[in-house]
């Protein structure tokens, strides 16, 4: 999420600054790198379940809750469509 912020990506806001309360970083992990990230834990999923207009899918994440680390070099993500503010 900071390095989507820092570099100005569309649909990436993070208004709450990546303290998990907005769900405005939610995006879409590529589903070949799924088992490297995970998938999003019962809190998160809660808030990723709790957002209106969005279409959560199982490869739901909200980027702020994804550490990246050299194993995730090259990981793909999609931006959802109906984000809000998108």
């Amino acid at each position: 999420m900071h390095l989507a912020v820092g570099n100005l990506v569309d649909g990436i806001d993070a208004l709450c600054g990546g303290m998990m309360q907005c769900g405005t970083c939610h995006c879409y992990i590529d589903p070949d790198w799924l088992d490297r990230v995970g998938t999003a834990p019962s809190d998160e999923r809660a808030m990723l379940e709790a957002m209106q207009g969005v279409e959560i899918r199982p490869n739901s994440r909200l980027s702020c809750q994804v550490q990246l680390g050299e194993e995730l070099d090259g990981l793909v993500i999609t931006i959802p469509a109906d984000q809000p503010g998108v």
